[in-house]
């Protein structure tokens, strides 16, 4: 089977990768794809290369990577307009904090009429014929979705004419209204409201988590020392009020360092701004991971009572000890107290703090606890089957 990965990545990893390495936007399509794989940022090429080991052919594409996408045009005859220069697509103007505050309750109900408005990401013209070149070259009987934003489900329509892919899509939040879903032969998301809302309008859907590639671990540079009491790796936003509020209440009590993006949506008086220690993507976050003795967990709201996030996965696979926020189905992906610690409020989250600071034997036990937990279960091979397996 042939099997086609499309993934998006966030603007500001792209102008981050494209600025430490200065020629990396004139290289061939395969050199900017092996530096993009070697950041292990996000899922990176942990897909493809697990079908791959099962016996598929497989293969990414970075459907908003301007500067890739422009190289495969090149290599293959098709004329197109000169990318812009790295560093612009993180650009753009953003929303002011205060504002998206106020209008995050109203996102689900929003979307649609962002996504009309053009606010939404979504593929231009040239992006979006590269991608159906791409997809007519390669030809897949397998086509695998990771982001149904800038490959919307009329884009999806378009993809599944070529050669009729088996098409699935994975998304994490509940689907926008008026969409018509139809093309997918499975939608796949880490949380079973998002699978419900699918079903509901009659396309077939699953659960299946998110994951980490043991493979890491061998790529990764020698572990550092964990000289960071807490860390929280991430975005903190207005779409993560109760992530903020936690946060927040462990940088008043405790050495909290903080990498990720997102303080500007906060107000200057949080004191998130001194805990500020820049983003840390792919290698870099993993390696902040690794100079942890704890590192937070807070799902974003529209999760409810479900847990599923990355994190879950990234921290424990790093063999870090992981403290996170109960959930109603966290037993079925770790057990409590043995392979990740958990809190329940922010009174609870400081005194465990406490505790586990104290303790080290303890943390180190759950933290490899954990780790053997993800290397075992939670991992891109096991996650490929569970999607065979729901296809077959």
């Amino acid at each position: 089977m042939r099997v086609l990965i499309l993934n998006a990545d966030y603007p500001r990893f792209l102008t981050w990768l494209y600025r430490r390495t200065p020629d990396l936007a004139a290289a061939p399509y395969a050199a900017q794809m092996r530096a993009r794989n070697a950041s292990l940022f996000g899922v990176a090429d942990f897909y493809s290369r697990n079908f791959a080991a099962a016996g598929h052919a497989a293969a990414d594409i970075h459907v908003n990577n301007p500067w890739m996408q422009a190289a495969w045009a090149r290599e293959h005859g098709l004329a197109f307009d000169p990318p812009p220069e790295p560093g612009t697509l993180a650009q753009r103007q953003t929303i002011p904090g205060a504002l998206q505050r106020v209008i995050a309750p109203f996102k689900p109900i929003l979307r649609p009429l962002a996504r009309k408005m053009g606010l939404s990401p979504r593929l231009d013209a040239q992006a979006e014929r590269i991608l159906l070149a791409q997809i007519e070259e390669f030809k897949p009987d397998l086509v695998l979705n990771q982001d149904v934003f800038h490959v919307d489900a009329r884009l999806a329509r378009q993809i599944k004419g070529i050669g009729r892919p088996t098409l699935v899509g994975q998304v994490g939040i509940v689907p926008s209204r008026g969409e018509d879903w139809s093309a997918y032969d499975l939608m796949i998301s880490q949380l079973f409201q998002v699978v419900q809302s699918f079903r509901k309008l009659g396309v077939r859907a699953d659960v299946v988590h998110l994951a980490f590639e043991p493979e890491i671990l061998n790529a990764l540079p020698p572990a550092p020392e964990r000289n960071i009491d807490i860390s929280f790796v991430g975005i903190v936003s207005a779409d993560h009020q109760q992530r903020v509020a936690q946060l927040e209440a462990v940088a008043r009590t405790y050495d909290l360092k903080l990498f990720g993006s997102g303080l500007h949506t906060l107000p200057a008086s949080s004191p998130l701004h001194r805990c500020y220690q820049g983003e840390a993507w792919g290698v870099e976050m993993y390696q902040a991971l690794r100079s942890s003795r704890i590192t937070l967990n807070s799902h974003i709201d529209m999760a409810g009572r479900e847990a599923g996030n990355a994190r879950l996965f990234e921290a424990t696979g790093a063999g870090t000890f992981l403290l996170t926020d109960f959930k109603d189905n966290l037993h079925t992906l770790f057990e409590e107290g043995r392979e990740v610690a958990v809190w329940r409020s922010v009174d609870d989250c400081l005194a465990t703090i406490d505790r586990y600071l104290r303790n080290e034997d303890e943390r180190r036990a759950i933290a490899a606890a954990g780790q053997a937990r993800t290397l075992s279960t939670h991992t891109f091979r096991r996650r490929i089957e569970d999607i065979l397996r729901f296809m077959g």
